[in-house]
């Protein structure tokens, strides 16, 4: 292969924001440029942000994405004597519904010299690109100029069909193959794949034995950032024909590298501000911080991108809002978080001490608002009007309503993102109260099981290096504190077994006998599940949650509320 040297450009693009998406598009020229790279990769769609969904059924959105890649291809100083490649959404005249190719434009010289289109379109999981997209029939391969050698354009899902890696691949084209096969040594690949836990070290594996499989070098370019409930981990990487990771990108970082194409001299530059990889001694240890990390970036990049300055959260003493509160202090400033603790005539004096305690070690600011005086007159209003005392289960719930609107008008009067604290394990099996709890704008931690919370949770202390979340939080049975006495055991299985069900039957999709034969009690599986079938009404009404598993409630995971269905 000649020489040359290239620069990957793994940027944090805003969905609709053209003009700040552009610029980000020229500073990475520039510096590329100044980096001596002759051609900068920039990630699927980075014009418009990915995903745009429904605004690509708007002409304005289409013609303004072709505006923006119009004027960046004009001949300029920052682009001279340098080519880029960025998706963009691009019309097809005279084509049928939906008339539009998920595309990526080749500029170099002043003008888009060519167009690669995404071929293999996904409909899977988050994916719906069907909705919006034609499938290309070909792939594009043209001479990059500056490298002086041909070069093969190909969009996200093209790279993931691998015949060599999947065992049954999902479609019957490989459009590698047609690149390689038209004579292009290297290939590049941008894309905008969302993170899930283990997905780095898979994508890894994947690109390697496609480069490996067909013979070629392979550029990968990666989105990064948060956009809604997608997080965005970078990752973007430069592989050889032989398979070998030759340079690798950071996750969660938007960064710029600039490498020669045989992996030599390479040069990182990352931009202020992102989350770094905090302490780790074991693997368990690392994939926590990799959610921590993950979990940050999605809350900073959501509230920055609604035009949220700041968060408040109600403090209960217990894990799921101390992560949660640090998760805030690290993304938005501990300056920017209010913490409230909204104690009850059931709150222990431990509970009341270790959300003060959490506040004082953040530095975040810090409310007690007791609800007490506003608990006793709605019940006695509701009692009275009724002529009947409330059930058990609605007195609870008076409490967590309560407690939301105070939270919300607290976000309402200082202008704050209020964040819900409740874990992926509760909004399973309805373990929490509509428009109570569940308030707010934001589930940081939705996609988080219980276990999953108290690892990420320790993490934040290692990470710190100090003790953010006091000790008495991890130890103490977990409970809602809504009548005396109260522990989550009293409801629920122990999560340790409660996560496993749940993860066997959400994210591994096994039928209730399959989790009997995982080895858990066949009584306890038919609970769990009959109460995930039950709650998917309060599911359809949270907040939106940050996707750190394979499979996590919201818009990749789509249940029927009515229905007949039973295991």
């Amino acid at each position: 292969m000649a020489p040359g040297r290239i620069a990957l450009a793994q940027i944090d693009s805003t969905v609709g924001d053209f003009a700040g998406n552009a610029a980000l598009v020229r500073d990475r020229v520039q510096r590329a440029r100044q980096g001596g790279a002759t051609l900068v990769l920039f990630p699927e769609l980075a014009l418009c942000g990915y995903p745009p969904r429904d605004f690509l059924d708007q002409a304005s959105f289409v013609s303004r994405a072709a505006e923006t890649l119009r004027d960046l291809a004009q001949p300029a100083d920052w682009s001279r004597g340098i080519a880029f490649a960025v998706g963009f959404p691009e019309a097809a005249p005279g084509a049928p519904p939906p008339g539009l190719y998920n595309a990526v434009a080749l500029v170099e010289g002043g003008r888009v010299v060519a167009v690669g289109r995404k071929s293999l379109l996904p409909t899977y999981d988050v994916f719906d690109e069907t909705r919006y997209f034609l499938p290309a029939d070909s792939s594009t391969a043209a001479p990059a100029e500056g490298l002086g050698l041909m070069l093969g354009l190909s969009v996200c899902e093209d790279i993931w069909n691998d015949k060599r890696f999947w065992v049954s691949p999902r479609y019957a084209r490989d459009p590698i193959a047609e690149l390689t096969g038209a004579g292009a040594p290297l290939v590049v690949n941008v894309s905008a794949s969302p993170y899930a836990m283990g997905k780095p070290a898979l994508r890894e594996r994947m690109l390697s034995a496609t480069a490996r499989g067909h013979g070629a070098v392979v550029a990968y370019c990666n989105q990064v950032g948060g956009n809604d409930s997608l997080l965005f981990d970078g990752g973007s990487m430069l592989l050889g024909a032989d398979g070998a990771v030759l340079a690798r990108m950071p996750l969660f970082q938007d960064a710029l590298l600039t490498v020669n194409l045989d992996g030599s001299a390479p040069d990182l530059w990352t931009a202020p501000g992102v989350p770094v990889p905090g302490p780790a001694t074991s693997a368990g240890e690392a994939e926590a911080d990799e959610v921590l990390r993950g979990l940050v970036l999605g809350l900073r990049d959501y509230a920055r991108k609604c035009g949220f300055r700041g968060a408040v959260i109600g403090l209960s003493g217990g894990i799921d809002s101390a992560l949660t509160a640090c998760l805030a202090a690290e993304a938005l400033g501990r300056e920017n978080v209010l913490g409230v603790a909204m104690p009850s005539r059931y709150s222990s004096g431990h509970s009341r001490e270790d959300a003060a305690l959490l506040a004082r070690a953040l530095g975040i600011r810090f409310h007690e608002i007791p609800i007490e005086p506003m608990h006793a007159a709605f019940q006695a209003q509701l009692e009275g009007s009724m002529g009947e005392p409330l059930s058990d289960l609605a007195a609870q719930n008076v409490q967590a309503r309560i407690r939301g609107q105070i939270l919300m008008a607290l976000s309402n009067h200082h202008g704050l993102l209020c964040l819900s604290t409740g874990n992926k394990s509760e909004l399973a099996v309805g373990y929490c109260t509509l428009y109570g709890d569940m308030a707010g704008g934001l589930a940081v931690i939705g996609d988080l099981p219980k276990t999953l919370v108290y690892r990420v949770s320790r993490q934040a202390n290692r990470r710190a290096g100090a003790q953010l979340i006091p000790e008495r939080t991890f130890v103490k049975p977990p409970s809602a504190e809504l009548k005396p006495d109260q522990t989550d055991q009293d409801s629920l299985p122990p999560y340790d077994v409660l996560d496993d069900i749940l993860a066997a039957y959400i994210e591994e999709r096994m039928a209730a006998a399959e989790i009997v034969a995982r080895g858990h009690d066949p009584e306890t599986v038919r609970r769990v599940l009959r109460m995930v079938v039950g709650s998917e009404y309060k599911r359809r009404q949270a907040a939106p949650v940050l996707k750190v598993t394979g499979k996590a409630f919201g818009e990749g995971r789509r249940i029927p509320i009515a229905h007949g269905w039973r295991e």
